[in-house]
């Protein structure tokens, strides 16, 4: 097994392509060591010494690291892990663990509108942010105001509120003319 490493935009984070499906649907995210005991695989990548988030997409796996640490005395680590758990043939996550879509429901008056931001954001910005080794979900629309939530790498990264503000919003904005302002939330 060969795994491919690639930096994201977040010098925290790194991601790692094991050249296999990670998960068949949706992303898993684990900012804590105790959030990651639905999933063998994150369990397994936070029983090393300095990683502080774990996230799962497809076809990677985005790990986070505490900012005392170098990527060079980590990534060996973490490349053994990863490995590892795939020979282990132990699933990647857990009976009591199911990947989330990233998607909260959103019903009334603003029903259209929101389905029209949700399928921008599935059909346009997920696959963009995925390809950084994160992921980003909608949690609502109020009175022209968009809540997202980052994840992966785009959490915690210096270049996430560029990300939101001219990107993101500014998508948004030419497509959905109802939708005023993007703002990330924290769950």
């Amino acid at each position: 097994m060969f795994i491919q490493t690639e930096s994201t935009p977040n010098p925290a984070t790194l991601k790692f392509l094991p050249g296999q499906t990670v998960l068949e649907v949706g992303t898993a995210d684990f900012p804590s060591a105790e959030a990651a005991e639905a999933s063998p695989l994150a369990k397994r990548v936070f029983a090393l010494s300095g990683v502080t988030g774990v996230f799962l997409g497809n076809d990677f796996v985005t790990v986070t690291k505490d900012a005392d640490v170098e990527w060079d005395h980590m990534k060996p680590s973490i490349l053994g892990a990863i490995m590892e758990h795939f020979q282990s043939g132990q699933p990647v996550m857990g009976d009591t663990g199911a990947a989330a879509s990233g998607h909260a429901e959103h019903t009334g008056e603003d029903g259209e509108i929101v389905d029209q931001i949700k399928e921008l954001l599935d059909t346009r910005v997920r696959p963009a942010v995925a390809q950084d080794g994160g992921d980003i979900t909608f949690h609502g629309f109020d009175r022209g105001v968009v809540y997202l939530h980052m994840q992966g790498a785009c959490a915690g990264c210096p270049s996430s509120t560029i990300t939101l503000k001219m990107g993101i919003e500014n998508l948004l904005r030419h497509y959905i003319p109802e939708v005023t302002e993007v703002r990330p939330v924290g769950v």
